[in-house]
């Protein structure tokens, strides 16, 4: 979003706060208004069951590294955000991948789980809206998995970056926070909230023992996080009907047109629709064809930039589309013209 319209959604409260912004330190676990602002999203939760910090890389960071070390053990759904596999790994942590298959729809097996689980699992991942699939598990599945945490007594971190964009909001699921005393919700103000440069993220659990661990870890990262990026959250924040309805309808209107689009091209592309987030995860199905040299082929001729698979450690022809731009239609017109051009 651009600054201007995040500040013409102030209330009079928010409004002087930032006209009469004084830019020293802020407290280390975050604004109090802004703390409770975050807590009003999950069921049950106040203020002090929230920690914010410098963006949701901070965030895994801290939390990895105060969970998990050298004999630990760790499960993460597979292809995914980067650090939540590896920062878990760089503590010393063994970690298994959950990995997702598009036959299955990208949906996690539970059953499998349950077997990954071991005597030394310390943390289970698993993200919801997925990143890079667009897959959300069913009730029964996050039930499941929420039951299998709870009797390996490790803690179960949910990544919920891209919350509030389901598809269908019956299909949202409870929050980790409010799903088990030790469920970790993460969340961030950029995806659903479309203010990435904020870096703003947050960790909200009922483990406030957790949550003092990772606040004296923080102390070595950042400390704290910006007076004014605190504030246009809190902005952000106490508008996000007006915020998250802007983002829905982007992701709406842009799923459509690549419905049609993978509708057209059903013989060149596969495509798992996403059922929330931003992204989806198509696969290039022309025999022979690297969606690798493809895509570099596509970003040098026409500008648009996609992410391969590879990108993800992930082996096969998938990439990553974005949904959440405003240019997507100028941009899905180039790479059907370069499609057409060496796809034909």
């Amino acid at each position: 979003m651009p600054m201007a319209e995040v500040l013409a959604l102030a209330d009079d409260e928010t409004r002087s706060m930032w006209d009469g912004l004084a830019l020293g330190y802020t407290e280390s676990t975050g604004h109090p208004l802004l703390r409770r602002e975050i807590a009003e999203l999950y069921d049950g939760l106040e203020a002090d069951d929230v920690l914010v910090f410098a963006g949701a890389e901070e965030a895994i960071f801290c939390l990895a590294n105060v969970a998990l070390g050298p004999g630990d053990h760790a499960i993460v759904t597979w292809p995914g955000y980067q650090s939540l596999y590896e920062v878990a790994r760089a503590t010393g942590a063994d970690v298994t991948l959950h990995e997702l298959h598009e036959e299955a729809d990208w949906a996690i097996d539970a059953d499998q789980v349950r077997r990954q689980v071991t005597a030394a699992t310390r943390l289970i991942v698993i993200n919801a809206p997925h990143n890079p699939t667009g897959m959300l598990p069913d009730r029964a599945t996050f039930d499941d998995v929420v039951d299998l945490a709870e009797e390996a007594g490790a803690w179960l971190l949910v990544d919920e970056v891209y919350r509030f964009l389901e598809f269908d909001e019956g299909d949202r699921l409870p929050t980790g926070a409010h799903a088990s005393p030790r469920g970790v919700s993460l969340g961030v103000m950029s995806k659903s909230f479309a203010m990435a440069g904020l870096r703003i993220g947050w960790l909200a659990t009922r483990d406030r023992e957790l949550l003092a661990r990772c606040a004296a870890f923080k102390d070595y990262t950042t400390i704290c996080s910006a007076a004014p990026s605190e504030v246009l959250a809190l902005i952000g924040l106490r508008a996000r009907g007006t915020v998250l309805g802007r983002s829905r309808e982007i992701v709406a209107a842009n799923l459509e047109r690549v419905d049609a689009f993978f509708d057209e091209w059903a013989d060149r592309f596969s495509w798992v629709r996403p059922r929330g987030s931003s992204v989806g995860f198509p696969r290039l199905t022309v025999p022979g064809a690297s969606i690798d040299t493809w895509a570099a082929e596509l970003v040098e001729s026409e500008g648009v930039l996609l992410l391969p698979a590879s990108q993800f450690g992930y082996g096969g022809n998938h990439f990553r589309l974005g949904l959440g731009r405003t240019d997507l239609p100028t941009a899905l017109d180039r790479l059907e013209r370069h499609a057409a051009r060496t796809l034909r």
